[in-house]
Parts: C-alpha cells; structure tokens; sequence
C-alpha cells in the first residue's frame, strides 16, 4: 500500500524534500558560502526535523556535488565547479537566486548547442504520433496564448520540446527535456516572458513541427535555433527593462 501525504512515512518524504529545498537554495545562492561547514546536529535542531530527515537530504546535496560529508567535522559547502549544474533541482535554486537571468542566458546557450541538432534528427527519425503531438502542443500554446493562460501554455510548451526531444531518437538528448522544462519554467515564473506570449515564438513552434512532419532537417535545425534566440532575446529585454520576480 503507497504512502498517503498523512501517512508517517509521507510526512517524512515531505519534511525532507523542504530541507532539501532549503538548504540547496542557501548553497546555490552563496549564503551557506563555499567552505563553509555545518554539523548534522545543528541542521536538525534549526529545521526541527529527525536526524534521518537531514541525513537524507545531505546524501542527496552530497549526490549533485554541493556538499561533502567529513568525519568528526559535519557537512562541507563544495564550489560551484564540483556541482551537476545540469540536475533539474540544481538549475531550479539558481533560477530562484538573484542571478536568474544570467542562468537562463547560459541555459540558452546550451540550448542553442543540442536542440537545433535534436530537431534535425527529428526531421528523419520521428514517428507520424510525435509528429502529431507536436502540432498538438502548437495549436494548445495558441489556443492558450490567446486566452492569457501562460501556466497552460506552459505545459504546452514543454510537452512540444519534450516530445521533440525523444523525437530525435537519441536518449542522450531526451534526457535533457527535463533541462528544458526547467528553463521554461523558470521563465514563467520568475516573470521573465512576456505577459502576452510572443506570436512570432509561436510561429517559430509550427515551423519547426512542419518541417519535422515533412523531414526538412535543415529547416527544422534553423527554425529550433531560432526558437531559442527569441527566447534569449526576451530574456535580456526584460532584464534591461528592470522587470523582477
């Protein structure tokens, strides 16, 4: 029988993932600094949790990188160079930080770097379903565009590069959808796109699934490059614009 959220067990898995929440944004945003050292026992007595609950959510920092367990000494703040910066929980506490914006203009350009290469795979290796799922995802982020619903439009946004991903047929590059999805969202929600999304980024979505459909590699490469310039351009236009989360 699963856990229910009131379930011992539950609240358990529920106090851990808010450790894990906390401490990994303090590691990320420099306020637990670089070398800095805290004991397993002063991190149950501030969060009010068992010793297993911070034990957990140590191995799972200690897992991406961020820290590291010294015995006798207690938990070690690692520098940035030593954490899986590609970890969707990783790039989701930095996108939480004050540097947002400066993340999301790195994420772009390692977009800009394995996308445009998914889609031009796609045009020869895509199945007629996910064809069909992508035209999908365009026509729901214009049906949401146009009513202002920017969380559905999201979700219709992330299944379009999700699907467009496994389309490629390379497990390697599917595996970054989750990458994808967490820049997407970070741009929602920290309000770093535009209140009426972008008809011309739209446009760039049905370009790509076109030439996808069709199996036009280089269009469907150029039009997915394109796709992630508009998306940094945007990133940077609200940045000069003064705009903040």
């Amino acid at each position: 029988m699963s856990d229910t959220p009131t379930s011992p067990a539950g609240h358990e898995v529920g106090l851990h993932a808010g450790v894990l929440d906390r401490l990994g944004q303090e590691i990320v945003s420099g306020t637990l600094a670089v070398d800095s050292v805290v004991r397993i026992d002063q991190l149950d007595e501030r969060f009010g949790v068992s010793r297993s609950v911070v034990r957990e959510a140590v191995r799972v920092l200690s897992s991406m990188g961020l820290v590291e367990t010294r015995r006798r000494l207690g938990v070690r703040v690692l520098p940035s160079a030593q954490w899986n910066v590609f970890d969707p929980r990783v790039i989701r506490w930095r996108l939480d930080g004050p540097d947002r914006e400066d993340q999301l203009v790195s994420l772009g350009e390692l977009r800009r770097g394995f996308e445009p290469v998914a889609a031009e795979l796609a045009a020869d290796r895509a199945t007629p379903d996910q064809c069909g799922a992508m035209a999908a995802a365009v026509m729901q982020m214009t049906v949401h565009a146009k009513s202002g619903d920017l969380v559905a439009y999201l979700e219709a946004d992330k299944d379009f590069h999700r699907t467009m991903l496994e389309a490629s047929g390379n497990e390697m590059l599917a595996a970054l959808s989750s990458v994808v999805a967490e820049v997407l969202s970070g741009r929602t929600h920290h309000d770093l796109m535009p209140r009426t999304p972008n008809p011309a980024a739209i446009r760039l979505h049905g370009e790509v699934a076109q030439a996808i459909g069709s199996g036009d590699s280089k269009a469907a490469s150029a039009a997915m490059a394109a796709i992630i310039d508009e998306a940094s351009a945007a990133v940077r236009e609200t940045k000069a614009s003064g705009r903040r989360s």
